[in-house]
């Protein structure tokens, strides 16, 4: 049985609101939480992370993409569809902002830990184009694969943490089975319409989704969109066990 996490409500000014994910870290090793959110404008200032990793996917739908800049020397737009995968290790500056001015970007960030002994190793980048995440094309649904694999499809980019990221949508009734490996977590976020999961429903627009605990033995969550068509992204991958910076 899957335990409930809560999403947080968070904006700022009129340009920018997300729902968070926070404070469930130990429920969701190797992730550390992350962002469900839309930005309009430029938001944050350039700000540190050190200890783990910035992951940012911004949705298909996003009206522009993201420009990304770092200490690194780094400055890429990250496309509708692509992934930037920001290891800060000892530490990395960054900075993101709509690509083009009062056009939303419909994102996600997501959290990932470090293993202990990588935690100060020399920060560095991953980038994924859009026309590099494979596609499972399936009666009724579409997965894409930006990171880890799904059926036949294995995405290129090798992140420093073993972990899968699965963007799901799902046609109306429509009922797919994800495979989760022994010894691996797991957590749905909906991103659009309802997901049934597992016999529960989940809608976007609700502070809530389904976290699946570590089994010794492989374990399957099932996916069905009711009402209409949704969108889901699946999180997987095996518990670390280390601090959290």
């Amino acid at each position: 049985m899957p335990v409930i996490a809560t999403l947080q409500r968070a904006n700022h000014g009129s340009h920018f609101r997300a729902y968070g994910l926070r404070g469930v870290a130990a429920l969701i090793d190797p992730f550390l939480g992350g962002d469900h959110a839309w930005m309009s404008a430029p938001t944050f200032p350039p700000h540190s992370h050190d200890g783990f990793s910035a992951v940012s996917y911004p949705f298909l739908d996003s009206e522009t993409g993201i420009d990304n800049r770092d200490s690194l020397g780094t400055r890429n737009l990250i496309r509708p569809g692509g992934l930037h995968w920001a290891t800060a290790g000892r530490g990395i500056v960054h900075k993101e902002v709509p690509a083009e001015t009062g056009k939303t970007v419909h994102s996600l960030q997501i959290f990932v830990n470090l293993a202990r002994e990588r935690q100060n190793i020399a920060p560095f980048a991953l980038i994924l184009e859009p026309q590099d995440v494979p596609v499972v094309q399936l009666p009724g649904a579409k997965v894409r694969v930006p990171i880890g694999s799904f059926r036949d499809a294995c995405s290129a980019l090798k992140p420093p943490t073993e972990v899968t990221m699965l963007d799901i949508s799902l046609e109306e009734g429509v009922e797919l089975a994800v495979p989760i490996a022994a010894g691996h977590c797991a957590f749905v976020m909906p991103i659009y319409g309802t997901a049934r999961v597992d016999g529960d429903d989940f809608g976007h627009n609700e502070l809530k989704l389904p976290v699946f605990p570590a089994l010794d033995t492989p374990q399957a969550i099932t996916l069905q969109a009711l009402p209409g068509s949704a969108k889901v992204m699946l999180f997987a991958g095996p518990p670390l066990h280390a601090p959290s910076t």
